[in-house]
């Protein structure tokens, strides 16, 4: 065994508590190195005054898949008295090696001060996301380019809907109007979560250059219309979340222009990062900003006053519009204790509130309850796109990249992990896939098969295109006729399975079963203690016969997706780019 490549920490993704009774204990170890793994544990109270040893139990791991280096492995305990002490023995054919936090052995230590300690489940301590994330579909609308429902509040020089390519500096009319007009629309394709990029008063068509936080952009409507919006979404059973950009202001914000005009003697001079004076508001600025925008000053939030001011936002939108949840915008760059203050004063206002990040890495450092609940699941849209749309990884790498970001966080968080497969700063997906609508379909499958919560960005669903952004930022198309209606019916179908079937959901019994490279066949399952569902996927453009694994030959079931009993043989013909999802 290479005891360098075994590892285990006592904490975060590794050891955490599932609920109020329940420990999740995850290892891992090279790939193919290990072939079975037992937890040793215990009390760490429990002694055999006989024997002179601590009293230990053992059960067995479950292989948890492999991401090319190593191989994962998770159990989970229900410890009695609600506190552990535990250790692995791993074993192939040639050894057997006890691991402790004190390392490796050839004989189990009987000293209990060896073992890795979780020292008590405290209620308090276990991380419980909003329980109805993991049953939501959201759906992304960037305002300005959704509807425009009342065009007496349309902006100085708004264009006709859809009359020209969208740039950074052009306007529509998109407002609330138009979101409420077509809240049929959305309850029909089975959405039940409504993403809004920000609505605040802001100078851009984009809005991330906020002026005033407390204010709704004149071009959306009034908090009259949003409160409306907010209500009749409640109605239809449909979620709420709004954007805030916490990082950084615009360049209009008040405090912002108080410093440009007072220099030194602003009272707001500590709300942001100014290296001297006079400031200067060009490239490059003497200041901190969003990347190397000028126009987007980072707001300084160790400064009491910006704490206090933010903090009275985050609260003001919850309790005054009953909205959801916040989506937080470079949410990575902002400070741990900032973020730790924003989540008590968010669920004081309301306990089940969203808190998601937007961070495109490794976030563990906000997963541990005490800031985030979710972020946006980046690392699994690229595993998606790297493999279907642009064709850059192979199908191992694929099922390895899935496998990786799978282990990479509690089970708590991957149910309420947001998965995208695009949005308002990215292409959109069926530009990036090059126009096929097939492959699509099957990252959407992916997508929508995974654990977390999916969302459709605005568009998507009816066959939009449009390359990087500004391009992936066009008017949506009401026009029927221009709109693929196959799209939306395949979206609907996928929205109301994904309800239907919890497994869907979730990670249970997660694990890729074929994942060929010469074939370009995927086989993943989800099993529960009720079920099991088994995802076959064929990503060619031609027909191929692939051989069922021996476990699945002649079990008997349901394709899912056209409802017809399906007995598997021991060879199985799937179409181009087709797939089949089977519940046995």
């Amino acid at each position: 065994m290479l005891k360098a490549a075994i590892y285990h920490r006592p904490k975060n993704e590794f050891a955490y508590a599932l609920d109020e009774r329940t420990l999740h204990i995850r290892i891992k170890t090279k790939t193919k190195d290990v072939s079975k793994i037992h937890l040793i544990y215990g009390d760490p109270y429990d002694f055999n005054h006989e024997q002179k040893c601590w009293v230990s139990y053992k059960k067995e791991m479950l292989y948890n898949g492999s991401d090319g280096l190593h191989d994962y492995w998770l159990v989970g305990i229900s410890p009695l008295h609600r506190r552990l002490r535990y250790g692995f023995l791993l074993e192939n054919e040639e050894e057997s090696l006890f691991y402790t936090e004190k390392g490796f052995y050839s004989e189990q230590p009987k000293e209990v001060s060896y073992y890795f300690c979780f020292p008590f489940l405290n209620k308090i301590d276990v991380f419980s996301p909003p329980a109805w994330v993991n049953e939501t579909v959201w759906y992304q609308i960037f305002p300005e380019r959704f509807a425009n429902g009342d065009p007496s509040i349309n902006p100085k020089g708004t264009l006709p809907w859809g009359s020209a390519d969208p740039t950074p500096k052009n306007f529509f009319g998109g407002d609330f109007q138009g979101v409420i007009d077509h809240l049929d629309y959305l309850e029909k394709l089975g959405i039940t979560g409504l993403y809004f990029t920000p609505i605040f008063k802001a100078y851009s068509n984009h809005k991330y250059d906020t002026i005033d936080y407390m204010e709704i952009d004149p071009q959306f409507g009034d908090k009259v219309t949003f409160k409306r919006l907010v209500q009749k979404c409640h109605q239809k059973g449909i979620r709420v979340m709004l954007d805030a950009v916490f990082n950084h202001s615009g360049f209009y914000f008040q405090p912002f222009q108080d410093v440009l005009e007072k220099g030194e003697s602003s009272q707001y001079r500590h709300w942001f990062h100014l290296h001297g004076f006079p400031v200067k508001p060009e490239e490059p600025a003497n200041y901190d900003t969003f990347a190397y925008v000028p126009s987007m000053p980072k707001l300084n939030t160790e400064n009491d006053d910006v704490k206090a001011y933010l903090l009275d936002v985050a609260r003001y939108w919850i309790e005054e519009f009953d909205i959801d949840g916040w989506r937080l915008d470079v949410a990575n760059e902002v400070d741990h204790a900032f973020w730790r203050e924003f989540r008590k004063t968010v669920k004081t206002a309301k306990s089940d509130a969203y808190i998601l990040g937007e961070i495109w890495h490794d976030s563990m450092p906000w997963l541990q309850g005490d800031q985030f609940d979710a972020v946006m699941n980046y690392p699994m849209t690229t595993a998606i796109t790297e493999y279907f749309a642009k064709e850059n990884i192979s199908t191992t790498e694929f099922a390895n990249a899935v496998t990786s970001v799978s282990n990479l966080y509690p089970e708590t968080v991957n149910d309420v992990q947001f998965n995208l497969l695009g949005s308002h700063d990215t292409p959109r997906i069926l530009t990036l896939t090059e126009n096929n609508k097939d492959k699509v379909k099957l990252q959407m499958l992916v997508q929508f098969t995974m654990a977390g919560t999916p969302c459709i960005y605005y568009g998507d669903e009816i066959g939009m295109t449009g390359e990087q952004d500004p391009g992936c930022r066009k008017c949506m198309l009401w026009d029927k006729e221009l709109q693929d209606e196959e799209m939306f019916t395949f979206t609907q179908k996928l929205i109301t399975l994904r309800k239907k079937h919890p497994l869907f959901r979730t990670n249970k019994g997660f694990n890729f079963i074929e994942a060929s490279d010469e074939e370009n066949i995927i086989i993943y399952r989800k099993k529960d203690e009720e079920n099991e569902i088994l995802i076959l996927i064929n990503n060619n453009d031609e027909s191929k016969e692939i051989s069922v694994p021996e476990a699945y030959q002649q079990k008997h079931g349901i394709n899912l997706w056209d409802q017809q009993e399906k007995t598997l043989a021991a060879t199985l013909e799937i179409e181009s780019f087709g797939f089949y999802i089977v519940i046995l």
